[in-house]
């Protein structure tokens, strides 16, 4: 009986501390929503200041680490070689803490705002902005200090999950394991999440010992080394239940963005069913919707920091007795004089002229027809075996302006269209390209994984393909690069020559060094660098033009790289309504598995009207998917 009333008694316990929890959390979110005005108007300006000062101030130190690579801009693996050197990691340090301190402003202004009490929306703002301006070194400092102590927890277990992936992941070409999946690429999926749970438990319950670091920094100027010990210290014993308002802090404030969305996405989706077929109707409604969806993401942005503030402040002053702005109080109304109302009012009015400078650039764009280039992505790769004869072939009878392939050497030195680093994927054969003969590849199918009726494909030459592209499509050639070329450019550029297609022809890489070797070797040849990551002005780069993904292209991007004269591809875009998308930002180029779509959709876009192409943009950018640019082939 003892036992199962000592059972009940912690039981019980349990559900008091999970109601209290609850309770505070509740009445935090109570008295964010009373402030909800003074908070979205501070989390909109904060936002803007950010994007007019942090950000280009970002830029600008990320701009100083690619000087030291002696290039406008640094593109994948050599973006962390030039990181991880002593210059680079400072300053990559430096933009990250900058981040941070821009990202952490919302909370500290509105905790000041709540400390003050100041409900009016103006005075908030102004009063906030005063109190924080001064101490934004403050906040930088914590910023670094914040950031020093993540990456000192969480560098080795990022180092073991490295190990990882090198022992169990390194025999085969990684393609083949995001394809197959295989016991040891599950095994290492496994053990890599279950590191990467404790860490983020270790840092969850670090960072809850830290919660009253930042008011340390802020408001009484402490250094931030003894404010993290000091917050450890005053939160020994009541950690645990700080933690849990933060989580259930946490998981209201992703709930409230899940409903928005939800709410938002059906209403636009609903919209072409609602109001029939009049397109330029349609588009009005949902630039309308998508307006106050933005307004609405912006309150409950608003309201959830709002309440983490309230959370800070309330224990804070529960733990010390003390309040954490000690310099402000409530009866100084002269406090928000030093930023003047006209000084907010013209960042926010800078901000909507640069809006509309690069808005002019879309609406020109969706305005007018466009005909962009067709790069077909290793052949017609959505329909037959990628870089396979038979997906050169299909690319020509599609149209495609570019077959796009990837050319890598054999061991005999003979030049192949080959992706991968060895033939797994494509064959389940453990061969790596630089040990393959062409005899050995005499012997290789590489088309049955895709199709059965595929089996007599073998890896292709790029002689090959050159010769049977010759006077149809022009040939995009991406120089591969393993760790094992031997001469690659040289041998491209003859092989080239000697198959008269030196006019239609292109030769890109990941590799900038690649590019700029080739270049060195046929400087009139047309050149281009491909870039998944990049830092730095690409628009500068010494070559003919850039082939980016889509999660790079910007509307900015997109007229620097213009006003240098260059054309700039984006790949790989296989979905009808995000290839009208990029087309109408202005791209030259798609780059997709799907050449005969991308010109159906190309032609079908430019017979639309210029409201449709923007319900079309607005289809694409917020994943709605009630709209068909063509019609399927059992429609035909």
């Amino acid at each position: 009986m003892n036992v199962r009333s000592d059972q009940g008694d912690q039981a019980s316990g349990v559900v008091d501390k999970a109601v209290v929890v609850l309770s505070k959390v509740a009445t935090h979110f109570r008295v964010a929503f009373a402030y909800l005005l003074p908070f979205t108007a501070t989390h909109l300006t904060v936002r803007l200041a950010a994007s007019a000062l942090f950000v280009p101030l970002i830029g600008l130190l990320l701009g100083a680490v690619v000087g030291f690579s002696g290039r406008s801009a640094v593109t994948d693996q050599d973006i962390a070689r030039l990181v991880l050197t002593p210059a680079g990691a400072c300053i990559a340090l430096a933009a990250i803490s900058i981040g941070i301190a821009a990202a952490v402003l919302d909370v500290v202004v509105m905790m000041h705002t709540l400390a003050i009490r100041e409900m009016r929306v103006l005075p908030a703002v102004r009063r906030g902005l005063a109190f924080v301006v001064p101490r934004f070194p403050r906040v930088l400092r914590f910023s670094l200090g914040l950031l020093l102590r993540v990456l000192g927890i969480a560098l080795p277990f990022i180092l073991a999950m490295a190990a990882i992936a090198y022992w169990l992941l390194r025999d085969y070409d990684i393609n083949y394991y995001l394809t197959y999946r295989p016991p040891e690429a599950l095994l290492a999926a496994a053990l890599i999440a279950a590191l990467a749970i404790l860490m983020c438990l270790i840092l969850l319950s670090r960072l809850t010992g830290w919660s009253f670091a930042l008011q340390l920094v802020v408001g009484r100027g402490t250094r931030p080394t003894a404010a993290f010990r000091e917050s450890a210290a005053l939160l020994a014993g009541r950690k645990a239940q700080l933690f849990w308002q933060v989580v259930v802090w946490l998981a209201c404030r992703i709930l409230l963005g899940i409903i928005v969305a939800a709410l938002f996405g059906a209403a636009i989706g609903q919209a072409p069913s609602l109001l029939g077929d009049n397109l330029r109707l349609i588009a009005g409604v949902t630039l309308v919707l998508v307006l106050v969806w933005g307004l609405a993401n912006a309150f409950v942005s608003a309201l959830s920091n709002g309440a983490l503030a309230r959370i800070l402040l309330s224990e804070f002053r529960d733990v010390t007795q003390e309040e954490p702005f000690p310099a402000t109080t409530a009866d100084d109304p002269r406090a928000g004089r030093r930023v003047p109302l006209w000084a907010v009012l013209a960042l926010a009015s800078a901000c909507v002229i640069a809006g509309l400078i690069l808005s002019d650039h879309v609406l020109n764009q969706l305005g007018s027809s466009q005909t962009v280039e067709i790069i077909a992505h290793r052949g017609a790769a959505g329909t037959r075996p990628e870089n396979t004869m038979s997906a050169v072939v299909k690319a020509i009878e599609d149209g495609a302006d570019w077959i796009e392939i990837d050319v890598q050497e054999t061991a005999d030195g003979e030049v192949i269209v080959a992706h991968d680093s060895d033939f797994m994927k494509s064959a389940g054969v453990d061969l790596k390209i630089w040990n393959a003969t062409m005899a050995d590849l005499a012997h290789i199918d590489i088309g049955s994984s895709f199709d059965p009726a595929y089996s007599a494909e073998r890896t292709p030459t790029l002689r090959a393909v050159l010769l049977a592209a010759r006077g149809k499509s022009k040939v995009m050639i991406e120089l591969k690069y393993y760790g094992h070329n031997s001469d690659l450019e040289g041998r491209v550029a003859r092989i080239v020559e000697e198959t008269g297609m030196t006019d239609q022809i292109a030769v890109m890489s990941l590799k900038i060094a690649m590019v700029e070797k080739m270049r060195g070797l046929r400087p009139g040849w047309r050149t281009g660098i491909l870039a998944a990551r990049a830092i730095g002005d690409l628009s500068a780069l010494d070559t003919n033009y850039i082939a980016i993904n889509t999660g790079q292209i910007s509307i900015d991007l997109i007229k620097r790289i213009k006003a240098e004269g260059k054309q700039l591809y984006v790949w790989t875009v296989d979905d009808p309504v995000t290839m009208s998308r990029m087309i109408s930002m202005g791209v030259d180029g798609l780059i997709t598995n799907q050449p005969a779509l991308a010109r159906q959709v190309m032609e079908r876009r430019n017979a639309l009207s210029a409201p449709e192409r923007l319900l079309l943009w607005l289809a694409d950018s917020f994943g709605i998917g009630s709209f068909r640019l063509v019609a399927d082939e059992d429609d035909a």
